[in-house]
C-alpha cells in the first residue's frame, strides 16, 4: 500500500486533460492561488498545504508527508518524505482551472496529479 501511495505522490497519478487549465509560471501566482488554502486530492487520501516559507506539510491515507519547495524557472521544485520514505526531488509544471491545479512531474513531461483547492 505504501508502495502505491509513494508512486502517487510522486504525482504518477491521475490522465491529464490539457483543454481549460492554465500554466501558472510566476511564483507569486502560485502563492496567490495557494494562500490559505489546501491541496486535496480524496481519491488519493492526500492533504497537503504549500506555505510561503518554503515548506510542504500534510498527509497521505493517514500517514505524515513533509517536503520543501522552491520555484524555480517558472516551475515548482519539491522534496518530500512520506512517514519515512523519500520523494525525490523533482520540478513541477503547475497548471490551473478553477478550483483545481494539476502538477506534472519532469517540467511538464511526465506523469501529473491534479488536486482540488480547500479551505482546511
Amino acid at each position: 500500500m505504501k508502495s502505491t501511495v509513494l508512486a502517487l505522490l510522486a504525482a504518477c497519478a491521475l490522465p491529464a486533460t490539457a483543454h481549460a487549465f492554465e500554466a501558472v509560471k510566476d511564483k507569486d501566482a502560485f502563492l496567490a492561488l495557494l494562500e490559505g488554502k489546501e491541496l486535496r486530492n480524496g481519491l488519493m487520501g492526500i492533504t497537503l498545504t504549500v506555505a510561503a516559507d518554503g515548506t510542504i506539510n500534510g498527509n497521505a491515507v493517514r500517514w505524515p508527508v513533509t517536503g520543501t519547495w522552491a520555484w524555480q524557472d517558472g516551475f515548482f521544485c519539491r522534496e518530500m518524505d512520506w512517514s519515512g520514505y523519500p520523494i525525490d526531488y523533482n520540478c513541477q509544471l503547475v497548471e490551473v482551472r478553477g478550483d483545481e491545479v494539476r502538477f506534472t512531474v519532469d517540467q511538464g513531461a511526465g506523469d501529473s496529479a491534479t488536486f482540488t483547492l480547500r479551505a482546511p
